[in-house]
């Protein structure tokens, strides 16, 4: 047994996937589902009961996957320190991030990072925000980039400031023309939302709830990009972060439209595990996203 072996196993279980374990480790699922077995064999027990799809661990199973993480923990820990101390530049970032700044932003901040080093390779993964912070903890990424970034006892978080929130249309909507934009102006207008377990659903909620604003839900989602496309085809306006409509308002495709009364952001944060050790690279990275002004990320370059 070793470290390969259980990394391997680990990361089929946190993915409940022999395919998708096997492509975070660069290799094919059967080699993970026969690293798997030779484990098994090893040990002289079942950990994993393949008569159900998605697979369960047995109680053995489990033991070891609860072992194996703590063993692996500390070894990432060991070789991160390692490599802080020799200066090392190569290696792994992994970075989770919701879709909004995933899709839009984080881009430019690898490029402008890998120019000065091209030996670190930077895995970034969009998630939905509750995997962002469960991947955090099972230490699936180093850290993750999120909204309204929430701390715990085993959360820390790194402020990144702000973006804003705009009111997105398409240019023929009644509204398209009015800037700045008061959302008291959105009153019995159809509008595309967030879901409802998003924090920047709950925020915009609050602001409308505030301005005694009652707009016509005409359909929620999850991500910004099919609320934009939502937008494109007609269903009614939405309130999305002025950096995840960048593209479609310099195409002409949609209209962002300011809000001033009141004003309204989305603040960003890097959240990592309590007592994460970054190394010398890690560290660099969340610097230069810490120096972006958000709502344009080309000023961090």
């Amino acid at each position: 047994m070793n470290i390969d072996t259980m990394r391997i196993f680990c990361d089929v279980v946190l993915h409940q996937s022999f395919s998708r374990g096997a492509l975070v480790n660069n290799i094919s699922q059967s080699a993970a589902t026969q690293s798997i077995h030779r484990l098994e064999n090893h040990l002289g027990v079942q950990l994993v009961d393949r008569s159900r799809r998605p697979f369960n661990l047995t109680p053995e199973g489990q033991i070891c996957y609860n072992g194996f993480r703590g063993i692996l923990e500390s070894y990432d820990t060991v070789m991160t320190m390692v490599q802080t101390l020799n200066g090392s530049e190569s290696g792994n970032i992994r970075v989770g991030a919701i879709y909004s700044v995933g899709l839009h932003d984080m881009d430019q901040v690898m490029r402008y990072f890998i120019k000065s080093h091209p030996k670190t390779k930077v895995n970034l993964e969009i998630m939905h925000p509750d995997r962002v912070y469960q991947s955090v903890l099972t230490t699936e990424v180093d850290f993750g980039v999120v909204s309204f970034p929430a701390t715990s006892a085993e959360i820390s978080i790194v402020p990144l400031g702000a973006v804003s929130l705009v009111y997105v249309c398409r240019p023929d909507h009644e509204l398209a023309g009015l800037e700045p934009l008061s959302l008291e102006q959105l009153h019995n207008t159809d509008f595309i939302a967030f879901t409802h377990d998003l924090m920047v659903r709950k925020e915009i909620d609050r602001h409308l709830r505030q301005r005694l604003t009652s707009v016509n839900i005409v359909a929620e989602y999850k991500n910004v990009e099919t609320i934009k496309q939502a937008v494109k085809v007609g269903l009614g306006g939405a309130i999305l972060p002025v950096n995840s409509v960048r593209t479609e308002v310099q195409l002409g495709t949609l209209v962002s439209i300011p809000i001033a009364s009141p004003e309204m952001i989305q603040p960003l944060g890097v959240v990592h595990k309590q007592g994460k050790v970054f190394t010398s690279a890690m560290s660099e990275f969340i610097s230069i996203m810490t120096e972006c002004r958000w709502d344009d990320p080309n000023d961090c370059c």
